[in-house]
């Protein structure tokens, strides 16, 4: 990982930032860690974010990646920030009582950041299972 610059971004914005978000509020997201190149957003997982097998449906995983993916590069490349894009691989169907999205910026530049991001449920014992990996390219938007 290359170092990421600090900025004067805290974890307290960031969940402000978050909050703002109407489709955040909706899944009842939350940043439980951010800074250094890092972010890890958390949704507990209900009923509505299922689909009919029974899985969290790959819209709320790819929604999580793309969030923590833009939180993570904003600790390197300042509080505006865009997806340019990100792909996803699910690797095993998403079961559980939480999801967490893991962050981290693998690169940063000036005006871009590639960020990997783990996405793992949590069983009510607190097990954590990798479901998927997303990696992504997110731009300064002030750049």
């Amino acid at each position: 990982m290359t170092a990421a610059p600090s900025h004067d971004l805290d974890l307290t914005l960031a969940r402000k930032v978050l909050d703002a978000q109407p489709f955040s509020r909706l899944v009842g997201a939350r940043i439980t860690a951010f800074g250094e190149g890092r972010a890890t957003l958390e949704i507990p997982l209900r009923e509505e974010l299922r689909q009919q097998n029974g899985f969290v449906h790959g819209g709320v995983l790819s929604y999580a990646a793309d969030n923590a993916l833009t939180f993570a590069a904003g600790t390197a490349l300042g509080g505006a920030v865009l997806t340019a894009g990100f792909s996803i691989q699910y690797v095993r169907p998403a079961l559980g009582s939480t999801l967490l999205a893991r962050a981290e910026v693998v690169h940063a530049g000036r005006r871009q950041a590639v960020v990997r991001c783990d996405l793992l449920t949590v069983d009510a014992e607190g097990a954590e299972t990798l479901c998927a990996v997303a990696q992504g390219t997110v731009l300064a938007a002030n750049g």
